[in-house]
């Protein structure tokens, strides 16, 4: 194993009824007046809002609901509910609903714990130095945001959707309960699973070739996932299949599954401008680059693709070459399978030169960065990569 350090101190709390717990749990760590954020209202049509707010109530707490918050979660409005809250008194944030509310619950905390403007610690300008107490309650399977410590937050005045990454950004627990995930439109469950995915491929691309339980258990979750998915799109309430979802996105971006080796998320980077343009789903961003990137990148070490499609999807050609190229398929046609889109006409339609260039330039911050580590790309890889998913 190569050197790593791993951080993880979210309490979990995972099965049926669990949400019902929330005031408990909240009181037991010190919470008294709670900032309860949530989304777009399914939360509050199927009665989980209620249910979390009872037990508020029941366990003697403080409460405030705020609502609306949308996919590919916006500044303004973490910046509008941050100024709101700002000499309110509360001591502890809870998020109900997906990794878009858990974004935009981080984005408050820092403001609340550290003044002044969100984005700035977006921008790189300030680092984030202490947070406002948070947990949260997931109904959505995906982005992990519930044991891990990044955000991202898109901020439409400029057009840039950006991530932050600080041990601060850990929730002191979470409440999981795979039944709140059995009335998700299929379509929200496949991006779920797509997204869940991509957090463990990102890492699996790595230049480090000794860490094997790393190795053996992103591929076991990998394996798992995909399986359960496809279980969860025909029998959406299958408690096993939602179950084994819910906690692959917890491990998926908790760092379990890239330790000792260093995180590549080049398609991460790629799928942001994407998101930020188009408005588009965050896990649909990922599908529509993942094939494009992975071809492109695959002569820098055949093998390591070899081996994913060897473990992951019972590949059996010996010749490493032929088996990377089978497995990058395999994975393009899976993500076709649950429905999601794997290039540009899949979804937005194919653009002009002109966007894809600057979905180049937007990527590279106009040439001043490079992503990624399996293989570095500039922007003039970024150009070739957007050039070849516009199809």
């Amino acid at each position: 194993m190569n050197g790593f350090t791993f951080y993880s101190p979210t309490k979990v709390v995972f099965g049926p009824g669990s949400c019902d717990q929330a005031g408990a749990l909240l009181k037991e760590h010190g919470a008294s007046r709670v900032l309860v954020l949530y989304g777009g209202g399914s939360v509050v049509r199927n009665g989980v809002l209620d249910r979390v707010t009872a037990s508020l109530e029941k366990s003697g707490l403080s409460w405030q609901c705020v609502g609306g918050i949308q996919p590919n979660p916006r500044l303004a409005l973490a910046q509008e509910i941050a100024d709101n809250a700002r000499d309110k008194g509360f001591d502890f944030l809870l998020a109900v609903g997906g990794g878009s509310v858990l974004d935009t619950m981080k984005g408050v905390s820092m403001s609340l714990a550290c003044g002044g403007d969100i984005w700035d610690f977006f921008d790189g300008s300030r680092k984030v130095t202490a947070a406002i107490p948070m947990a949260s309650i997931i109904t959505l399977a995906a982005a992990g945001s519930e044991t891990s410590d990044s955000a991202v937050l898109t901020n439409e005045a400029l057009g840039w959707k950006k991530g932050c990454g600080t041990p601060y950004n850990r929730p002191v627990f979470a409440i999981m309960d795979p039944e709140l995930t059995y009335t998700l439109p299929a379509h929200q469950t496949a991006c779920g699973v797509a997204d869940i995915m991509m957090h463990t491929l990102e890492r699996y691309f790595s230049t480090n070739k000794t860490d094997y339980l790393t190795d053996a258990i992103a591929e076991a979750l990998l394996r798992d996932v995909m399986e359960a998915g496809l279980l969860a799109l025909a029998e959406p309430e299958n408690y096993v299949a939602r179950s084994e979802i819910m906690w692959c996105g917890s491990l998926s971006h908790n760092d379990l599954t890239g330790l000792g080796h260093p995180k590549d998320f080049s398609v991460h980077q790629l799928g942001h401008e994407l998101s930020a343009m188009f408005d588009i789903p965050h896990g649909e961003s990922l599908t529509i680059m993942w094939a494009t990137w992975a071809r492109y990148v695959c002569p820098t070490d055949p093998g390591r693709f070899a081996q994913l499609g060897r473990k992951v999807l019972n590949i059996t050609e010996s010749d490493d070459t032929l088996a990377a190229q089978m497995t990058i398929n395999g994975f393009e046609a899976y993500f076709q399978r649950i429905g999601m889109a794997v290039c540009f006409s899949d979804l937005i339609g194919v653009q002009s030169d002109e966007v894809v260039a600057d979905l180049a330039e937007r990527c590279s911050w106009k040439g001043k960065r490079t992503v990624g580590v399996f293989r570095p790309i500039v922007r003039e890889d970024m150009l070739a990569l957007y050039q070849a998913a516009n199809r």
